[in-house]
C-alpha cells in the first residue's frame, strides 16, 4: 500500500506538470485515446491501493472480485498507451526524426513487459507471495514514464534519463528486496530474478536508444502503422 501511495504521488507530480495543468489552462489538445490512457493508468494505481487495503482488512472475497477487473484494465492501459505513443511519434517526427520513432519502440516494449507481468501475476493469483510481488513489479514498470517526467520539476538535474528513469524508477525493487530480507530472512525470487531482468532491459534501452535494433524496430513500427 505504501508503494501504491508513493506511485500515486509520482503520477500526480510527473503528469501534473505535463498533462493536468496544460489541460486546465487549455494549452494541451490530444485525441480521446490519450485521455483514456491517462484515466486507465491512473485507475491501475488506484486498483493497487484498493487491493492492498482489502487484503489488510481481510476482505479476501471482495479482493478477488475486484481483481477480475485487473486484466481488462491492463489490456486497456497497454492498447491506449501504444496508441498514444504512436500519436506522439507522428506529432514529433518532423522535429525529432528517428528519436521520435525510437521513443515509440521504447514505449511499446515497456508497456508489453508491463502487460506480461500483469498477466503472469494474475496467473499466480492463488500463490499470494508471487502474485503480490509480480503485481508490484508490473506497476513499477508502468510508472517509469511518470518518474521521467519529474525532470520538468528539476530542470537542472543531470542525466534525468538515468537518475529518474532508471535509478529512481526501479529503486523500489531494492527497497522491496531489503524488506523481504529483514522480515522473512530471505529475498523472494521475484526480486532476485525478474526484477534485475527488468533493470537490465531498461539499461539496454538507454544504451541503444536511437541506434541499432531499437532504432530499426521504431522505424518498422512507425511505417507499418501509418
Amino acid at each position: 500500500m505504501a508503494f501504491g501511495l508513493g506511485g500515486l504521488a509520482v503520477v500526480t507530480l510527473g503528469f501534473g506538470v505535463t498533462y493536468a495543468l496544460p489541460m486546465v489552462r487549455r494549452t494541451f489538445a490530444a485525441p480521446w485515446f490519450v485521455h483514456l490512457h491517462g484515466a486507465v493508468a491512473f485507475a491501475w494505481i488506484v486498483l493497487i491501493i484498493a487491493q492492498s487495503v482489502l487484503v489488510r482488512a481481510q476482505r479476501t472475497p471482495l479482493h478477488r472480485k475486484l481483481g477480475q477487473s485487473a486484466l481488462p484494465l491492463a489490456v486497456l492501459v497497454w492498447w491506449s498507451g501504444i496508441a498514444t505513443a504512436l500519436w506522439a511519434a507522428q506529432r514529433d517526427f518532423g522535429e525529432q526524426g528517428s528519436a521520435a520513432t525510437s521513443s515509440l519502440a521504447g514505449t511499446v516494449s515497456g508497456l508489453s513487459l508491463y502487460l506480461m507481468l500483469a498477466i503472469t501475476a494474475l496467473w499466480f493469483r492463488r500463490r499470494a507471495d508471487w502474485h503480490k510481488r509480480l503485481m508490484m513489479l508490473a506497476t513499477i514498470q508502468l510508472l517509469w514514464p511518470a518518474f521521467f517526467r519529474l525532470r520538468h520539476l528539476f530542470p537542472a538535474l543531470p542525466y534525468p534519463d538515468i537518475s529518474l528513469g532508471l535509478v529512481m524508477a526501479y529503486s523500489p525493487i531494492i527497497v522491496a528486496a531489503v524488506r523481504d530480507q529483514l522480515r522473512y530472512g530471505k529475498i523472494h525470487p521475484v526480486w532476485l530474478i525478474v526484477g534485475p531482468a527488468l533493470v537490465i532491459e531498461q539499461c539496454l534501452e538507454f544504451a541503444f536508444f536511437d541506434r541499432g535494433p531499437l532504432k530499426h524496430f521504431g522505424w518498422w513500427l512507425y511505417h507499418h502503422s501509418m
